[in-house]
Order: structure tokens, then sequence, then C-alpha cells
């Protein structure tokens, strides 16, 4: 057994080596990779945004292909704005800012010698390969007995698309992911609650809006803890929730962002040039109409995300599975209520995943690892 699981992961790194190396080979540079190189050169540089600036587009325009740097700048009106004009870039920084988490692990990289844009590319580049290989590590706790489905579902599920998408792209959402799923493992393992208020605190870290994520996670397990387990109040969880609304307003104060008006408001309505010169105003009415029509482009994320919870269902009748199922799939939802862009799948695939997780340990459990003797 233990050379037929070694053989096995010797062919899973073969295949999610050569898939990394792909996702390194079709790296994007994009129009967010601005941002997050200005943010970790603002560390080396707080008082010098003029610094800043040319750091920022000298070092992509150094690395990044010709057309790739004129698709950055020349993509519209506000982008050839902010290659010239300092103050109106600088005034874009604190959106990227707030993303501490991965900003620190760009600069870690930075720091060792790699220049800006590639350090931004390789941490995806990194939590590709590592989410990978959790996901394997993972079936393998799940299913002990069955040495081919680990492999071979693990790099179907990175072969993916939309996953090798987020890989290539300068955003944090796979290096996000990777915090996710240790997360969900450490629940699906019954681990201190302790371990999943880090891993929770980091998600938070690379992206503060999944300060809702947390927030609904340590409500619905107070609320289940208290109605089918102790009765008793869990202060742990509300101080757990303190820390995190705590640390939350201390990192959009601290890096004076905007807020999630104005955010909006620059994606969906108006890029604007320069932030302080034009309010973020938009009505009800119109965050309804682009909210119905962005539902448009949400079709695949909704039907596959209601598929899983359906098997979840089916398949379990542990309450607790069905509770994260929901809660997972109710995510999807509040993410979207707050930044409607249905078309981007980066921003929803994660808690997709997590219900993937969620499916495959109830199934591991409904028919013991697959062993056949059990299935027959």
């Amino acid at each position: 057994m233990k050379l037929k699981w070694g053989l096995s992961f010797l062919l899973f790194i073969l295949g999610l080596s050569f898939l990394t190396y792909s996702c390194y080979q079709n790296r994007v540079y994009d129009w967010d990779m601005p941002g997050y190189l200005g943010s970790i050169y603002s560390w080396d540089y707080p008082d010098h945004p003029q610094k800043v600036h040319e750091l920022t587009y000298s070092s992509m325009k150094r690395e990044a292909p010709q057309e790739k740097y004129s698709d950055i700048v020349g993509l519209n009106l506000p982008n050839k704005v902010f290659e010239k004009n300092y103050s109106a870039f600088s005034e874009q920084i604190p959106y990227y800012k707030i993303k501490v988490g991965f900003n620190a692990a760009v600069y870690v990289l930075y720091k060792c010698g790699f220049s800006g844009p590639s350090s931004v590319l390789l941490v995806n580049i990194i939590a590709y390969f590592i989410s990978g290989i959790l996901l394997f590590l993972f079936l393998k706790y799940f299913f002990p007995d069955n040495y081919f489905i680990a492999p071979v579902l693990s790099l179907f599920v990175m072969w993916i698309p939309a996953m090798r998408g987020m890989a290539e792209n300068p955003t944090p959402d796979m290096f996000l992911l990777v915090f996710m799923m240790l997360f969900v493992i450490s629940v699906l393992q019954k681990r201190s609650s302790l371990i999943q208020f880090v891993f929770l605190l980091c998600c938070v870290l690379i992206r503060p809006d999944y300060i809702l994520f947390a927030l609904s996670f340590l409500f619905v397990r107070f609320i289940y803890e208290y109605f089918n387990e102790s009765k008793k109040i869990n202060y742990h969880l509300i101080l757990q929730g303190f820390l995190f609304v705590s640390i939350y307003i201390f990192i959009i104060k601290i890096h004076h962002y905007p807020g999630w008006k104005d955010v909006f408001y620059d994606s969906f309505i108006s890029r604007r040039v320069v932030i302080s010169a034009e309010k973020a105003d938009f009505t009800f009415k119109q965050y309804w109409d682009i909210l119905i029509f962005k539902l448009i482009n949400f079709k695949r994320i909704t039907l596959v995300s209601f598929v899983l919870v359906f098997l979840i269902f089916y398949f379990s009748k542990d309450l607790w599975m069905r509770i994260l199922a929901i809660l997972f799939f109710a995510n999807i939802y509040i993410k979207f209520v707050f930044f409607p862009d249905g078309g981007t799948l980066r921003f929803f695939l994660g808690f997709v995943v997590l219900l993937f997780m969620v499916l495959l340990y109830v199934l591991s459990k409904k028919y013991d690892g697959f062993k056949l003797r059990k299935i027959a």
C-alpha cells in the first residue's frame, strides 16, 4: 500500500508541476498589478508617492511584454491617467493596501530578491502548487484505501480553467484559497477553535471583505453549539468575533480605505480618475438594476454550488454538514450582493471548492473511504 501511495504521489507531483509551470508561462500582467506594486513599494517609501509611482510603472514596463504593458496603461482613460499622474494613482492605492496578508507575502518575495511584478505573480503560482498538494492530502486522508482517487481528482480540479486563471492573475484569490482550504480541513477534522480562528484570520488579512464569512461562521457555530450541544454561551466565539471586527476596522482606518460605496461605484458605475474630485453617489435603483443585470452571468456558479449542496443533503443527514453547506452557499450570495461581478469566477470559486470538499468528506463517511466491500 505504501508503494502504491508513493507512486500515486509521484505521478500527482509530476502532473501538478506541469500545470504549475503552464500557469507561470501564461501569467497575466493586468490593471490590478500596479495597485499591489504600489502597495509594497509604499512600505519602503511611505513619504515619497512620486518614487512609488515611478517604481511601479518602470518595473512593469521593464518586465511585462510590450503588448501586455500597453493593455494595462491603455485599457481606458483612468489607466492612462494613473500612469502619468502620481497623485491620481496614489488615491487608488488604498483599495489594494488593505489586503495586507497578500501584500506581506509579495513583500517577502520582493525582499528575497525577486522583482516587484514577479513577486506579485509568484505568490499565486506558489499558492496554486500548495493548494494542489492540500487537496491531494485531503483526499488521501479521507480515502486512505483508494490511491487512485486522490491524484486523478486533485489534478482534475487543479486543471479547471478557473483554478488556473486564479494562479495566473495578480490577485489575492489563489493565495486566499490556501487558507480557506486549511480552514475547512480544520473544521472537518474538528481541530481546536483557536486553529480555525487563525486560518479565518489569515483569510480576513488577505481579503478584509471576508470578515462577513468569518462572522457568519462564528454566528452559525455559536447557534449550533448552544442549541445542539452545551446549551451554554461560548464566550470564546464572541471574543473571536470582537477581534475580527476590531482588526477589520483597524485595517481600513490605517490605510484610509474609501469604503464599499466607492468600490462599487468605481467597479460598476464609473471608474473615477481622481477619487477625491468626485463623490461616489448612486441610488438604490441603480444598485438594484446592476445587481439584477449581473445575475445573468451568475448561472454557472449558482448551478454548480446548488448541485453540490443538493448532493451534500442527499448523502448526509449530519446536521452540522448541512449547516456548513448552507453557510458556504449563502456566502456566495453575500459576496455577490456586495460585489456583483458574477462573470468573474475567482470571487466565488473558493466557496465552491469548500462545498466540494464537504461533499468529499460526506462521501468518505458514507462509503467508508470508498472501500468496495462497504459499497457492495
